[in-house]
């Protein structure tokens, strides 16, 4: 009696095939699987959020120095004060402050330099790409002359020609990660234009132009924004490295490496203000290849578990 109040509509309804994850949602169970990507994904999120309301977050002005507050410990050492949580540096500023700010600069410099890198880096691959021959030799012998040299000792030079400063520095380092962009997509381009899709619109009449842009490099995606995820790390470390060697930003600007040049005299009297910056560092750049390596794992069809 039971089976016979059944309804068509709703046997058909229990019968029916579940509804296929959206890729977004296949995206995230791919990511999400991954513990330490989840947990890159969360301390980038907090660089970002301590980056945008830094004005808001930070308790003292960046450059705001205090006489009567030389290298003061922070708050739970002996001798510190709840003004200062993190303590100060040799001439009264708010180290806490200056490493909120810092975050500012640090992302900033890995936003930029992974744009210009990305940007220069695809053209020249898609051009290398679709163009065989001698344009192609010409542009891959280039790119693997600038990876035979050591990238800092590379970066160094060009500031040196370039002169010292923030955009110089940021420049220097989008020269250096470059080859890498450009090879990535060289071997996706390749990959890509003998199948079927980029035949058939060939055939229906697109010209390189759209076949580039529009066919071909949708589908090189994934490896491009992996790797771009991992060079905002690259870009923060080299970065750092040429402003404690002088040749970054330049003082009094709150950036990590300046920061640890600043500090170097104090390294034995003050461990605050050598550690803390270095720390920072470590936690960006340890939160970006934890990112990257979850990207990978998340939009690579072979990886994902």
């Amino acid at each position: 009696m039971k089976a016979s109040m059944v309804s068509p509509s709703m046997a058909s309804a229990a019968s029916a095939p579940p509804t296929p994850p959206t890729p977004f949602v296949e995206f995230w169970r791919a990511f999400s699987a991954n513990k330490g990507a989840v947990f890159g994904l969360v301390v980038v999120c907090v660089l970002l959020l301590l980056a945008l309301f830094a004005p808001w977050i930070a308790p003292h002005a960046p450059f705001q120095t205090n006489s009567d507050a030389f290298l003061v410990p922070p708050a739970w050492q002996e001798g510190g004060s709840s003004t200062y949580l993190l303590g100060t540096d040799a001439i009264g500023r708010d180290i806490l402050s200056r490493l909120i700010y810092g975050s500012r600069l640090s992302l900033s410099i890995g936003a930029v330099v992974v744009l210009i890198a990305l940007a220069l880096g695809v053209t020249l691959g898609l051009i290398a790409g679709f163009y065989r021959g001698l344009l192609e030799i010409a542009i891959m012998r280039v790119m693997d002359i600038i990876l035979t040299l050591p990238s800092l000792l590379l970066a160094i030079v060009i500031v040196a020609i370039l002169g010292p400063g923030l955009v110089n520095a940021m420049l220097a380092v989008a020269v250096v990660v470059l080859p890498h962009y450009v090879r990535i997509t060289r071997a996706a381009v390749i990959s890509e234009v003998s199948k079927d899709y980029v035949t058939a619109a060939r055939i229906s009449g697109a010209g390189t132009l759209r076949l580039m842009f529009s066919e071909v490099l949708a589908n090189c995606a994934a490896p491009l924004i992996v790797q771009a995820s991992l060079g905002v790390s690259t870009a923060i470390l080299d970065a750092a490295a040429l402003g404690f060697l002088g040749l970054g930003a330049q003082p009094p600007s709150p950036e990590w490496g300046t920061m640890l040049a600043d500090a170097r005299e104090f390294v034995m009297r003050a461990w605050w203000v050598v550690t803390l910056p270095g720390l920072m560092i470590v936690i960006a750049v340890l939160a970006f290849n934890l990112l990257g390596d979850g990207l990978r794992d998340a939009l690579d069809p072979k990886l994902k578990r």
